[in-house]
């Protein structure tokens, strides 16, 4: 599992997912959302532009993601 730390309040799900390196683009992360392919905290979720707070899960192929508390 990797940890990765946010300046801000949130970030989105899109967002999260190139910043961690899980996607190469914009545009492959919103594929693979819409495809059901994306976990948060242990659920799927379609949801591009959903807000990401410390604590919660995100799995792509096997890739566990927490963002740091």
């Amino acid at each position: 599992m990797e940890t990765i730390a946010i300046t801000g309040e949130f970030i989105k799900l899109d967002a999260l997912l190139k910043f961690a390196n899980l996607v190469s683009s914009g545009g492959e992360a919103k594929l693979r959302i819409a495809g059901g392919e994306v976990k948060v905290n242990g659920e799927v979720c379609t949801m591009r532009g959903k807000k990401l707070h410390p604590g919660d899960r995100v799995e792509l192929d096997g890739n566990l993601v927490e963002i740091a508390e």
